[in-house]
């Protein structure tokens, strides 16, 4: 399999077998996730859908410190031990809550032009192009007409030390995605034609860089 994305399926079976592992990724993943609250506005956002839900850490945050009380989150992902771990989770917030186990595969569950914030950490790192693509336009398809896109990904390095991360990550990766969690480091903003980008920023924490992007949909 050696330098292949996982498809839908695979990354399933590895989130399923090393999910439970996944906040400790908090070291490096966090300064990215503060970056991206700080310039994405949910204190104003009614309903936010998340691809890639995982354990259900960032829905906690959003629903416990930045969400409005009337606003809604649904997360989806294609692990179901991710998808049972954050469904427990999210139980205390009721309706305001839910998780659905999805194929990983176009169309994704809701209904279109009913959320006004699309998340995604770390996801699109595992994918080819085509379905990069294929689930931004999911995200356009999901959004309201003044929706945003907030986008995190691992990325290429900025410093000394995260190129010879990088290197290293990218060399694990070739050898078997699986062991870096299918994750590769991508630039963002390369997937995002007919998105007008309003933010973006790298961070690097532990040698770690990580690409905050907002974004929303261009007219026609």
């Amino acid at each position: 399999m050696g330098g292949a994305e996982l498809i839908p399926e695979q990354a399933g079976r590895v989130y399923d077998r090393i999910g439970r592992f996944q906040d400790w990724q908090r070291f490096y993943e966090g300064p990215a996730t503060a970056s991206l609250i700080a310039h994405a506005d949910f204190e104003h956002a009614q309903s936010v859908y998340e691809l890639g839900c995982g354990t259900g850490a960032m829905a906690v945050n959003l629903l416990d410190q930045h969400l409005a009380p009337s606003a809604t989150y649904t997360g989806v992902d294609v692990s179901n031990k991710m998808v049972q771990h954050a469904t427990r989770r999210l139980a205390r917030f009721g309706n305001r809550a839910s998780v659905q186990l999805v194929n990983g595969y176009p169309p994704l569950p809701g209904n279109a032009a009913t959320f006004d914030r699309f998340i995604s950490l770390y996801v699109f790192g595992l994918l080819t192009e085509s379905l990069a693509h294929d689930l931004l336009d999911q995200a356009r398809r999901l959004l309201t007409s003044n929706g945003r896109l907030c986008l995190v990904s691992l990325t290429h390095p900025t410093t000394r030390p995260s190129r010879a991360l990088c290197a290293a990550w990218n060399q694990a990766w070739r050898l078997s995605p699986a062991t870096v969690g299918g994750c590769r480091p991508i630039d963002l903003i390369d997937l995002l034609d007919g998105w007008h980008i309003e933010h973006t920023d790298t961070t690097v924490a532990w040698a770690v860089p990580s690409q905050i992007v907002t974004a929303t949909p261009q007219a026609g």
